[in-house]
């Protein structure tokens, strides 16, 4: 039942997109300092492999994506919420994941198919902390 949940949410989302946002949260109000720790972890979200942005304590970071720093000013949260949901919606050829969709993806290992990488909640916290970037 959750797969068939995931699968009508993932539909839901790519077809409320049309704007280039996700207006409507995926879950309760994110906070930032946990959508911080999301973003900063090498386990979780992973996301300075690829990205770079305000993060003094971390000495290594990625050139290959945008940087955070200033990300907030720039999208709106449903913009920003749409992109780590499903980048490939806004740009098909990115190598960002989707960090919720979990049908039609290729190359996934046996113990994360059909599993999001970050659950709603995740999704609204690093929205809320991306948000801060300003």
């Amino acid at each position: 039942m959750r797969r068939l949940g995931l699968l009508l949410l993932a539909y839901a989302l790519a077809s409320s997109a049309a704007d280039d946002a996700i207006d409507k949260p995926l879950a309760a109000k994110g906070d930032a300092k946990r959508g911080r720790a999301i973003v900063a972890s090498r386990q979780v979200g992973l996301c300075l492999l690829c990205h770079s942005g305000p993060f003094p304590e971390e000495p290594l970071m990625g050139s290959i994506a945008p940087s955070l720093a200033g990300v907030g000013a720039r999208l709106s949260e449903g913009q920003l919420r749409l992109r780590i949901v499903d980048s490939s919606l806004v740009n098909p050829r990115t190598i960002m994941p989707p960090y919720y969709r979990t049908t039609g993806l290729t190359h996934v290992a046996p113990a994360f198919k059909d599993k999001p990488i970050l659950d709603a909640q995740q999704i609204e916290d690093v929205v809320a902390f991306l948000a801060t970037l300003r």
